[in-house]
């Protein structure tokens, strides 16, 4: 890949022309997600980064989020979790917003999935859309057709097995032909995650060579969806952001792995590396 992604920026520009993006993730135990794509997009040029999650647990992000990352508590369940009363905060913040990521960390709470899915329905936001915000989307995808908005998912094969409904031993020898149906059919871009990562949109596929083996370890996909995000809050078009943001994202694990190691790499390893990862690809 050889395009150039970050444009020189020019001397009198400011935060708000990187794009604001507004993280909803987080529950009680899975912190630590909603952290690691919050950092991911700050650390991939993203001007603004806003993380709402539950209330309770903003003590908690805030002693391990980056110091530039503002922090949105949001009414919670009893559980700990986004409640379905989040809605009216959310959707007037997110006007603000130039770009929603939805999943990482939210768990499967009843009121939480109700949540998502009408954010999904009907914020008018482009999204990108990971974890259990996918999950949500199992049996109702005809929710993706309600809201014309640009839309990125980026299932794991297990979590495709769930929307597509087939097998995911399937899907794993059928990985570009289901992609592309699955992203004409809900007009969506699909990033369909594993080794050499597919993208998919209706009329274009792109394989990609990066990563590694070590970046199966718990965390890569949710810095995975702070980098796309941050590209499309940069002004990307969605097939360029998704695209490069699987690029950037395996590049910046190959750098951790020459010095880590496979074995010893984590997800935080792939955040440090970002910076380097730009440079080469820029």
């Amino acid at each position: 890949m050889t395009n150039r992604v970050f444009p020189r920026r020019k001397p009198d520009t400011h935060k708000g022309d990187y794009g604001h993006i507004f993280i909803l993730a987080g529950s009680l135990g899975f912190s630590g997600a909603a952290i690691l794509c919050a950092n991911s997009a700050m650390r991939s040029g993203a001007g603004l980064v806003t993380l709402g999650l539950p209330e309770s647990l903003c003590d908690i992000a805030a002693k391990r989020v980056f110091l530039e990352v503002m922090l949105k508590p949001l009414p919670q369940t009893r559980e700990k979790a986004l409640s379905l009363s989040a809605y009216p905060k959310i959707s007037e913040f997110a006007k603000n917003a130039d770009v929603l990521a939805l999943g990482p960390g939210l768990s499967r709470n009843p009121q939480t999935q109700k949540l998502i899915r009408r954010i999904i329905s009907t914020i008018p936001k482009p999204m990108v859309i990971d974890a259990d915000a996918l999950n949500v989307l199992a049996g109702h995808l005809g929710i993706l057709k309600l809201n014309p908005n640009l839309k990125i998912l980026t299932p794991h094969p297990g979590e495709f097995s769930r929307l597509a409904g087939q097998s995911t031993a399937y899907i794993q020898k059928n990985r570009e032909t289901l992609a592309k149906r699955f992203a004409c059919d809900y007009n969506i871009i699909l990033v369909l995650k594993g080794h050499h990562t597919v993208v998919a949109s209706a009329d274009k596929v792109y394989v990609n060579k990066t990563g590694n083996p070590g970046m199966a370890t718990a965390g890569s996909g949710d810095v995975l969806t702070g980098i796309i995000s941050a590209l499309l809050g940069q002004g990307l078009d969605g097939w360029t952001a998704a695209k490069s943001g699987v690029y950037l994202h395996g590049l910046a694990g190959d750098i951790a792995a020459k010095e880590k190691t496979q074995a010893a790499l984590i997800a935080s390893d792939i955040i440090e590396n970002i910076p380097v990862a730009i440079k080469k690809y820029c």
